[in-house]
């Protein structure tokens, strides 16, 4: 499940995991619980991070508006939080850094 997480950049929501695996949601919880040690929406919000990292890895001119909507975030400044939160800096920063 973590694997298709990572690779299915479409995905968004636990219901969503959960619907794709044919489980409910709070057995998809209790098996990531149990085998991963963190909830799903802990590891899809990880992979939309990982993911705008790797955008940003590749230039400096980056709508960071447009991104945040294409990782599925309501707004940039909810995902400049939780980027800056994981990362450490903002993802402008980053980008700039060339981390």
């Amino acid at each position: 499940m973590v694997e298709y997480v990572t690779a299915d950049s479409g995905l968004r929501r636990v219901d969503q995991l959960a619907e794709e695996f044919g489980v409910t949601v709070r057995r998809l919880q209790r098996l990531f619980h149990e085998y991963v040690g963190a909830s799903p929406k802990w590891v899809l919000r990880r992979a939309r991070l990982h993911e705008a990292a790797q955008r940003a890895d590749r230039g400096t001119n980056i709508d960071w508006a447009a991104l945040a909507a294409g990782l599925g975030y309501a707004d940039q400044a909810h995902f400049t939080r939780d980027f800056t939160a994981a990362v450490g800096i903002s993802p402008g920063r980053y980008a700039e850094k060339g981390l």
